[in-house]
This record gives C-alpha cells, structure tokens and sequence, in this order.
C-alpha cells in the first residue's frame, strides 16, 4: 500500500523549498520498495484568498487521512492585520490532528562552523533536539481581546505534559541520555506542575539523566554553551521562542527541519524558516530545511530510516563539498542547493 503524503506548499517561498524537497525524495526512493503517492492542497493565505478560510474543508479532510503532511510556509505582510490570517490554520490543524510534539533538532554542519554567529570553540559539536508541547498553553487557551486590557490564559493538565515527556525522554534514550526541562518553575503554576509530572516520570527512564532549568537562565545558555545538550523538553511559548533562537546556531535558520507529532504515526512536517516574501519567487531560498524535513518525515512517520539517513548525509556532504545558499553566503539559488543534494544521493 502505498504511503500517502499529503503537500501544503502554502505562501511566500513554500512552493519553491516544498518543490525541491519533493525532487529529493523521488530520487531516495528510486530503486527502493518505498511506494508514495502525493497530493498538493491549498493552506495559509493562498487559501484564503481562494477559500476565505486558510484550512479549507477539502484541504482538512485530506490532511485527516494522509499518512503525512509536508508543509512548505505561511504568512505575509498581506494578511498580518486581516480578521482571518494564514497562521489560524496552522494553529487549527495542530489541535485538529492532536500533534502535541513538535521536533526541532539543531547541528552544526562541518564546513559551516564559521557561518554560526558563535565563535568555532563555543558552537563545535552542538547537536541537540528541542521537544516543544504544541496544544497547549498561552496559544490555546481563554482569551480577552480589548484597547484596554486584554488576556491570554495558560492552562496545563498533568496528562498533556506527561504525554510530550515522554517523547523527549524517548529520543534521550535514543541519544546520549540527557533530557533539561525547561520552565519557571520559580514564578508560574503551570511551570511547576510540568517539573512535579516530568520529576514523577524519570523514575521510569533510570538511563536518562534529567536537569530543570529556568527559560531566562536556558536562553543565555544556548548561546553560552549549546554543546552541552541534547534533549531539550519545554512548553509552547518557551519552545517557540527557544527553537528560534537555536536555529541561527547553525549558521541559518534556512537549514532548520522540524516535525509535529501525535499519538500516531501520521506527523506534520515543515522547515522553520517562514514564508521570506520578500526573496519569494525569486529562486533565492534555502530548500534544506525543506528537504531535512523530507527526511524526518521518512523517519517518524513512514518508518524508512534507512531513506531518512541517506537524504541527512546527502545534506551534509552537499555542504561538506561546499554548496552554499545565498544564506549561507554562497551563490547557489534554491533549485541549484537542491541539485547539489541530489548528486550526492
């Protein structure tokens, strides 16, 4: 039976990045007993310029049978100030499909040592996984819009961090066994619940070894010491706003894959860095975060870690060999960086 990806190129440069990722993975399947079949819906502002709703009901059942979901970008200055805007079907989808983990791994590539805006002793050999809940908190829930005063309610239950924990005490235990927790335990109700749930869990995990740690104390750390980690567990706000900033680790957030999880097999898989309007349709993006995203998707959801391995180490060799996106201070155009993944395979 043949894997079903279902493709939401989306706005700005998804189409481009979404095209490229979608050449790599015809070419890592070539020869191989994979079979998928693909099918491209609208989301985000295109949709709602055709739909007036940026996750159609056509796009929505389509998403709610597919055995993944490749999504390119949403967004645009176009729609930042609308009543209705690309980034509610984003939100919509996470809840609809119950993707509670979002999976944002972050290394530094060899040959790109220098591009990081860390020195090369500080950003050598960083390689850690940041798992985000994504349903829950500040993002999902009461709210009061007003001129005067408004309010975002953060609301957990023991049963929502428990079930993202244990995805990261999971991949702790496929890694190197470390797991921080993130939180504010010191000011926030909700943050000390989340260290009680994930201080009840580890005595299930004896071979992961477990730090809390403060989110201002953590976002100074990242950049002070981000080889000394490999699993980061954290809440939505947090994690959004830690993933961003370790993704510029790297050397660019263009290189950046992430996954959104369930219960199930089926995952959301998108790279990080936004819609870029202003370089879209211009051949300038950086597909790798895209293609990265390509091979997590191979990973977690259709079980083909072999094909995931091998688009990882085309990535890496590509860079190794010296492509280089105008982000990374090359001159390769998006569907070039691709070919250059492409020859590795």
């Amino acid at each position: 039976m043949s894997f079903r990806i279902v493709l939401l190129p989306g706005d700005g440069i998804g189409p481009e990045v979404t095209a490229v990722a979608e050449t790599v993975l015809a070419k890592v399947s070539e020869g191989t007993d994979f079979s998928y079949t693909t099918e491209s819906h609208d989301f985000g502002g295109i949709a709602i310029d055709r739909h007036g709703d940026p996750y159609p009901a056509s796009t929505r059942e389509a998403c709610g049978t597919a055995d993944a979901i490749l999504l390119g970008a949403v967004g645009g200055p176009k729609w930042d100030l609308a009543e209705v805007r690309p980034e509610q079907g984003l939100l919509a989808i996470r809840k609809e499909l119950e993707l509670f983990a979002n999976l944002r791994p972050t290394r530094v590539f060899k040959g790109l040592e220098e591009a990081s805006p860390l020195t090369r002793d500080r950003i050598e050999g960083t390689d850690f996984l940041i798992v985000r809940e994504l349903t829950g908190g500040l993002y999902f829930g009461d709210r009061t819009e007003g001129d005067e005063t408004a309010l975002d309610t953060c609301a957990y239950s023991r049963a929502e961090v428990e079930r993202v924990a244990r995805v990261a005490f999971e991949a702790a235990r496929g890694r190197n066994g470390h797991l921080t927790s993130v939180d504010k335990a010191n000011v926030l109700a909700t943050s000390r619940l989340w260290r009680k749930t994930v201080d009840v869990l580890k005595s299930e995990y004896p071979d992961v070894t477990v730090e809390h740690v403060l989110v201002d104390a953590m976002a100074m750390h990242l950049i002070r010491t981000p080889s000394r980690y490999d699993v980061i567990l954290t809440e939505n706000l947090f994690g959004d706003i830690l993933s961003d900033e370790a993704s510029v680790l790297s050397g660019s957030i263009g290189l950046g894959g992430s996954a959104s999880l369930g219960a199930g097999s089926a995952g959301l898989y998108e790279p990080i860095h936004g819609s870029a309007p202003d370089i879209a349709g211009q051949d300038l993006a950086n597909p790798g975060g895209a293609i990265l995203s390509v091979a997590m998707m191979l990973r977690h959801s259709a079980d083909r870690a072999d094909l995931a391995d091998r688009i990882d180490a085309a990535v890496s060799g590509a860079i190794e060999n010296g492509a280089r996106s105008k982000d990374l201070g090359g001159d390769l155009g998006c569907k070039a960086f691709g070919d250059a993944v492409l020859a590795q395979l």
